[in-house]
């Protein structure tokens, strides 16, 4: 292997990004596959030295995503993995996460890009490699356009920036934990860094947003982020996510969903269940890219080892074809591939959603019961369950609510989205409804088949958006809710797969706090939680003949389930 080290490129604005360059040895023109990203190129070279490394091993670093170096040079590739600008041995500024407030990712990767093709060891067919970030960027890259990109294979992505940090309105820790070095992550590489926040508000503007997050009694139980709030140089791109709660312009602006459209080249999107998050976001952003396209759900666990070879051979195949026109049957197969969890089959399908899908409603009933009926009598009778949540400042005790059914008497399978209709009486202006639906076994082992998230004052709906099963919120607005009035609220469910089995029940667990060591945070980055409530809150849920709090979930009809299939 041939390695040349820090060559710095010329940008258009002269700023030069620095980048390593891995060839095959003797190799003359090859196709090229780019890298980019803030973790700091040298982090990325310990692929090449570092055994692959899964979570929950305390060795798994979230950051080292370019790839498996060696894989991809004996594979016949130039690998490039370069520095964003303000970080690592690039120059410039980097402002704001994936550089939204400042020069923009994707025109760096288009310079890079075309430079790349002027080499003598490029035959001028580049792609893009790498999870994560390094997949979020090759959305902003391609939506450039640069002539010689030909293709992208995008895993993992966050693509929806406020997504990214909120998840229903409920600020979720887990890019602070692998962005600002926090909970065993590198982080990001910074030699130059600004907040966005800084650059687009006034300091009268920034000096009421800060006033307004530490009078948030989530933020104030919450004494890392109270220190932050005074300090504000200290992690500028996380500030930016303290500073705006709120989805609008801020976020969407210069985001990679809000430019998909423009994405011409073939793009293969992956993710993995277990990561609602971005498998809602990375379902969007493949329904709005224009060109040749592929989707590929994965199955469990959510987080892939490091670096990511589990999919590098999946990755050559799409990319010998576009890259090398070696044909090899890639463009034969269906357009949507995923795994039916509980099954052990896939799925290949054209289309996400499946056309068949039905959605049904399951009811919460009193004795904490889950039913195809609903409950026929009035709150005067069929009073409502409740828990109380203290501040974890004062116990270490997240309280839960759960609903079961019965045993399944024969195989169901749900894929698709879903959604919790609850209606809720709390005593204070907000709270946090966090649902869990899980698969138990007869032996009482439970396996997380989707979850939802909503900060109750952000229940308002986009009624434009939303279906039947499918509620969409807008995040524009918070909305206090009236202390003693009982709303409707529609927690949206991330999309998923599940085949439950004769025997298996179904467990929903209603909180308004995480575990912050739960069976599901193992799987997940470190400090992967949301944000516990800061308020001391009685929550009554109401599921009687008035108030028919349920479950509305995507059942696909027997005879086209995963049991069908060979």
């Amino acid at each position: 292997m041939r390695i040349i080290k820090n060559v710095r490129i010329p940008m258009r604005d002269g700023v030069h990004i620095a980048a390593d360059i891995y060839l095959p040895d003797g190799a003359e023109k090859i196709p090229a596959l780019l890298a980019i990203s803030p973790y700091g190129k040298e982090l990325q070279a310990q692929a090449l030295t570092l055994p692959p490394q899964a979570r929950p091993s305390h060795l798994w670093n979230g950051a080292i995503e370019a790839g498996d170096i060696r894989a991809v040079v004996e594979h016949g590739y130039a690998h490039i993995i370069a520095d964003v600008r303000g970080t690592g041995h690039s120059e410039g500024e980097m402002c704001g996460n994936y550089n939204s407030g400042g020069h923009g990712d994707g025109k760096d990767i288009y310079d890079l890009v075309e430079w790349m093709a002027e080499q003598d060891w490029c035959d001028g067919n580049i792609g893009m490699i790498g999870i994560s970030y390094f997949a979020s960027v090759q959305i902003l890259g391609a939506a450039e356009q640069p002539p010689h990109l030909k293709a992208i294979f995008a895993n993992g992505g966050h693509f929806d920036l406020y997504e990214l940090c909120y998840h229903g309105g409920i600020m979720w820790l887990m890019p602070r934990a692998s962005r600002e070095g926090r909970g065993g992550d590198s982080g990001n590489a910074f030699n130059n860094v600004a907040s966005k926040s800084s650059k687009v508000f006034s300091p009268e503007e920034l000096k009421e947003k800060t006033l307004e997050r530490l009078n948030d009694p989530d933020i104030a139980h919450w004494s890392d982020f109270v220190h932050l709030l005074h300090y504000q140089d200290r992690h500028e791109l996380w500030m930016d996510y303290l500073l705006n709660p709120l989805d609008g312009p801020f976020w969407q602006e210069n985001s990679a969903i809000q430019v998909a459209h423009k994405v011409q080249i073939p793009t293969y999107f992956q993710a993995k269940w277990g990561r609602g998050w971005n498998i809602e976001g990375t379902i969007e952003c493949f329904h709005k890219v224009s060109g040749i396209k592929k989707l590929d759900i994965q199955a469990l666990p959510p987080m892939l080892e490091r670096p990511f070879h589990e999919n590098h051979d999946e990755m050559f195949r799409w990319y010998d074809y576009w890259l090398k026109g070696i044909e090899n049957g890639i463009m034969d197969e269906p357009t949507v591939q995923f795994s039916v969890e509980g099954s052990n089959k896939w799925r290949k399908e054209d289309h996400w959603p499946l056309p068949y899908e039905e959605k049904k409603e399951f009811y919460l009933r009193p004795r904490h019961k889950i039913s195809e009926k609903s409950e026929p009598l009035p709150s005067k009778y069929a009073h409502p369950d409740g828990f109380y949540q203290a501040p974890l400042t004062v116990t270490t005790t997240s309280e839960k609510i759960k609903w079961t059914s019965d045993k399944f008497l024969e195989p169901v399978e749900m894929t698709g989205t879903g959604a919790l209709i609850i209606h809720a009486e709390i005593d204070t202006e907000d709270t946090n409804f966090i649902a869990k639906l899980y698969d138990v076994n007869p032996f009482g082992k439970r396996t997380l088949m989707t979850s939802g998230y909503l900060k109750a004052s952000h229940r308002e709906l986009n009624e434009e958006k939303s279906t039947n099963g499918e509620p969409w919120h807008p995040h524009t607005r918070a909305v206090p809710v009236t202390p003693g009035a009982i709303n409707e609220y529609a927690i949206r469910l991330y999309p998923f797969s599940f085949l439950i089995k004769p025997g298996h029940q179904m467990e929903l667990e209603l909180a308004c706090n995480e575990p912050l060591d739960g069976e599901d945070a193992k799987l997940l980055p470190p400090d992967s939680y949301h944000l516990p409530s800061g308020r001391a809150t009685t929550h009554k849920i109401y599921r009687d003949s008035e108030h028919r709090s349920r479950l509305v979930l995507p059942v696909i009809p027997k005879q086209f389930d995963i049991t069908q299939t060979k």
